[in-house]
């Protein structure tokens, strides 16, 4: 099975769990929680597992974690992470960069916004 397929084969599985992506009214404004929900099946802080770790993302260049086998289409981006290629990339990650392989997005601008602005705060740590 290629990298990709592996990928998105993980991802699927995830979604397929009981509430794997849903979060409770009362955690809708908690990055943290959000994160957890929409994000922590494939990325972590400081590991890299199906996705790349977030650990000081803010201020990275898109593509750029030693060790993360990422597609061309994004070790060639010339992005830079900052809080408005972040909501891009979680919107539409196809349309900001075109042959990625994360095939996961975000519609809701409030979700995304809590997100980022957990990202900010406890990736700088």
């Amino acid at each position: 099975m290629s990298a990709t397929a592996s990928r998105i084969a993980a991802l699927a599985l995830w979604l397929a769990l009981p509430g794997a992506a849903t979060v409770r009214d009362g955690e809708a404004g908690r990055g943290d929680a959000l994160y957890e929900a929409r994000c922590g099946g494939c990325h972590s802080l400081d590991a890299n597992r199906i996705g790349p770790m977030h650990r000081g993302v803010f201020g990275r260049r898109a593509g750029s974690v030693a060790d993360f086998d990422y597609s061309d289409a994004l070790r060639n981006a010339r992005v830079q992470w900052n809080a408005q290629t972040l909501d891009a990339w979680l919107r539409d990650p196809q349309a900001l960069i075109p042959g990625q392989r994360m095939g996961y997005s975000l519609q809701s601008a409030e979700e995304r916004a809590a997100i980022i602005d957990w990202l900010r705060q406890s990736a700088a740590r």
